[in-house]
């Protein structure tokens, strides 16, 4: 307040949002994944699981479980590439579930191994090196091959979206809940946003981010707090730049109708190095269990995501100082996504801003540049 009272061109916001992320495909018969796992006799181990790596750093969760559950280094794990000729019948790499998919079928394929390798931990001494214990049950003849397999318990998935409401469901019952389960967990958390928006260009600079997000018991803690500053980053873009325009009613000026204007970098914004904020501070929740998941760890994929609109209701927090100051008035003003530096130069509504709107015959208040939805 001490601030944009002192400043009638720039003007600062901030904004406190939480998140609540669902954990499971809602179509029931998606919840399952399974893993193929090689003990060779050097002592080494190669997994190959139903995921696909797309950067997110699935393959090496699933490896980090391997290793923990046979009780080796890292770097004797390795992963195949994903093919249905090592693990058929996939399931899409979707609905952040693919770590507790595929690390509890790598899980439960270690075990299988790990049981048939017992009498020779035994015999050879809890010292022993998986490379001696292997090659001891190779030439005894035992598979040191397992297929593991995982689905996710049926009580906690399964939503029925058109399943009528039966007769006597006790009526203090929460909403939809004769429905079913739709989703296993939640991944949580929460951003604090501030950000700087120049009135006279429209334009923003995001000044600090401070974000938190309960994962569970992480299997990686790089990799998730990657995960989430790359989902903030992304959700800031797709709330506060990234839209999209073509040739309607309302943007008659670009030809033929139905041609899209925003094909490509020069009008299709994204996020890039400058858009990052200037204090980016990123940390996981302590002590936190889910007895849900693989080594109580919490999907991170997408649940992060929306913690970058934290930024656009700061956004919106800073025009608001604007518009009080210009209109004198407090009342509540819509914003639309995403928050364009057309839009929130527009929407400051100063004595410019209301000049030209003004002369197009529309309301200073309530005036907003239309996006193509």
């Amino acid at each position: 307040e001490i601030f944009n009272s002192a400043n009638k061109w720039k003007k600062r916001g901030i904004a406190l949002v939480p998140t609540k992320f669902g954990i499971a495909f809602t179509e029931k018969s998606m919840n399952q994944g399974g893993a193929l796992v090689h003990v060779y006799s050097d002592g080494t181990v190669l997994v190959s699981h139903g995921g696909t790596e797309m950067g997110q750093g699935l393959h090496t969760k699933v490896c980090q479980v391997a290793a923990q559950a046979l009780g080796i280094p890292l770097e004797d794990v390795y992963i195949n590439d994903t093919s249905t000729d090592k693990v058929a019948n996939t399931m899409p790499t979707a609905a952040s579930m693919s770590t507790d998919m595929y690390g509890m079928a790598t899980f439960d394929a270690c075990r299988q191994i790990i049981e048939r390798l017992k009498p020779y931990r035994e015999k050879l001494g809890e010292d022993a090196k998986l490379s001696a214990i292997a090659q001891a049950a190779h030439w005894d003849r035992v598979n040191l091959s397992a297929q593991g397999f995982f689905t996710l318990m049926d009580k906690r998935c399964g939503y029925d979206f058109k399943k009528e409401k039966p007769a006597g469901y006790p009526s203090d019952a929460p909403a939809n809940s004769w429905k079913g389960q739709p989703f296993n967990y939640f991944t949580q958390g929460v951003a604090c946003s501030e950000v700087e928006v120049d009135v006279l260009s429209g334009n923003h600079r995001v000044i600090s981010a401070d974000v938190v997000v309960d994962v569970g018991s992480s299997i990686n803690p790089v990799i998730d707090i990657g995960q989430i500053e790359g989902a903030f980053i992304q959700g800031m873009g797709w709330s506060t730049m990234e839209e999209v325009v073509f040739a309607d009613e309302d943007h008659t000026w670009i030809r033929p109708t139905g041609k899209v204007f925003t094909s490509g970098p020069g009008t299709y914004k994204i996020p890039a190095f400058n858009d990052v904020p200037e204090s980016f501070n990123v940390s996981l929740m302590k002590d936190v269990d889910n007895p849900f998941a693989v080594h109580s760890s919490k999907a991170i994929g997408e649940p992060p995501f929306f913690l970058g609109a934290s930024v656009f209701f700061a956004i919106k927090d800073a025009v608001a100082a604007a518009r009080a100051e210009n209109l004198k008035s407090n009342e509540y003003f819509g914003l639309d996504m995403p928050a364009t530096s057309e839009r929130i130069r527009m929407a400051c509504a100063d004595e410019i801003a209301a000049e030209c709107i003004e002369k197009s015959g529309k309301s200073v208040a309530n005036f907003a540049p239309k996006g193509s939805y």
